[in-house]
């Protein structure tokens, strides 16, 4: 972001403004954890702020410091939209393109309302007014840090702000083991730490609250791995049945994906999980080095997100899905044996 940008924007929130800020559909912890971080911050503007999430989130992310302030598009739509379309700032967050917010497109599509957008992934649509986009952060979070230092405001990070940008640094970067993260990273967290984040005690709150049936599906997910050695591949899958077996919650099959590319020897890691409210099985993938799952999904799987890490989706069933994605991987076998 540029030196007018950032001018600009100060001037933006020198006076009261109505304010919303939105994260992606299906909102992980970067998504929460820097929404509700620029929240408090905005808070202490004197703006009138509100967090409008598309849909709920798992259950592990209801402690963060303002949770029960926000509002969810899906079964609060009219008066959501009503402060949409009220909004004289809207802050896009953790997402680069509208339609990842599902039925919320619209709306933000048809405001007035200046839009900014802060966010870690790759190929931004042209949609925000002021774009904050760096793919090389490990996450939207780390990004709200330095888009209120930017702003000459650092001093006013405060414990639920650390408390909030800390939820989101540390999943997104996988407890800090993911390339992502740099030393930039390190110093970011230390400076969480100091204003108040307790970083045992977030990390119990994120990992340490499973219940025994998620802990029964993920047992079921292990036992369905599958490997393809010689292309150096683990997958995944989870039926509807399954799910439902195992009273599956929002949140429950978080993290499942890094268990086939904890296998030694494997490269490319996907996980397959049916859907059948939406119609779609939804697929995450995760890599490693420089093989590249936001190109996979891009083009075989209506998705994208980072060059590790990234997500998509399928409309045909669990059964030929899988088969499909069996079927490319014959092209990328040179990418995966040379990584």
């Amino acid at each position: 972001m540029n030196t007018q940008d950032l001018l600009n924007i100060k001037q933006l929130l020198a006076s009261k403004k109505q304010i919303v800020i939105v994260p992606h559909k299906n909102p992980d912890g970067d998504a929460i954890g820097s929404t509700l971080g620029l929240y408090h911050y905005l808070l202490k503007g004197n703006h009138q702020v509100h967090v409008i999430s598309p849909n709920d989130y798992p259950n592990f992310l209801k402690w963060i410091p303002g949770e029960k302030s926000i509002l969810k598009h899906d079964t609060q739509t009219k008066i959501c939209e009503a402060l949409i379309e009220a909004a004289d700032i809207i802050f896009t967050l953790d997402f680069n393109a509208l339609h990842r917010t599902g039925n919320m497109e619209t709306a933000l599509a048809e405001s007035k309302a200046i839009k900014i957008m802060i966010d870690h992934h790759q190929a931004p649509d042209a949609y925000a007014t002021y774009v904050f986009s760096d793919v090389t952060m490990s996450s939207t979070c780390e990004m709200v840090y330095h888009f209120i230092n930017m702003l000459g405001d650092a001093n006013l990070i405060d414990a639920p702000i650390a408390t909030c940008l800390y939820v989101g640094i540390m999943t997104d970067t996988g407890s800090f083991r993911f390339p992502s993260t740099t030393n930039k990273t390190h110093e970011i967290i230390a400076q969480l730490i100091e204003k108040g984040a307790n970083n045992a005690e977030i990390h119990n709150r994120v990992f340490d609250a499973n219940s025994y049936q998620s802990l029964q599906l993920l047992g079921c997910a292990l036992t369905n791995l599958k490997i393809i050695p010689e292309l150096r591949t683990a997958y995944i899958t989870l039926s509807q049945e399954e799910l439902n077996r195992y009273d599956y919650k929002k949140g429950d099959t978080e993290g499942i994906v890094n268990y086939g590319l904890s296998i030694e020897n494997m490269i490319l890691a996907a996980i397959f999980i049916e859907d059948k409210q939406e119609g779609i099985i939804k697929i995450s993938l995760r890599s490693k080095g420089h093989f590249s799952v936001n190109d996979m999904a891009r083009a075989h799987f209506n998705g994208g997100g980072h060059i590790n890490a990234a997500g998509g989706k399928s409309f045909l069933s669990l059964k030929d899905t899988v088969e499909n994605f069996i079927s490319i991987l014959p092209k990328y076998k040179k990418a995966l044996n040379n990584e």
